[in-house]
């Protein structure tokens, strides 16, 4: 059976990390950030990790899986 192919998409916005989780950026740091405190846009920097329920379904389509 022929490896799956990784999804370009899914690439380009999620990491697969060495201990096996996957990593996102945060939403809402797009535009109209003029509103928000600094420390909640601080915040939103940071990288959030995947939830258990879904970390199967991106690391399948990471092509790690």
């Amino acid at each position: 059976m022929p490896k799956q192919k990784p999804n370009k998409s899914v690439r380009k916005r999620f990491l697969a990390t060495k201990t096996g989780k996957v990593r996102r950026n945060k939403a809402y740091r797009r535009h109209l950030l003029s509103g928000r405190s600094r420390k909640r846009k601080r915040n939103l920097r940071r990288h959030a990790l995947v939830s258990a329920g879904e970390r199967r379904t991106y690391l399948r389509l990471l092509g790690e899986g």
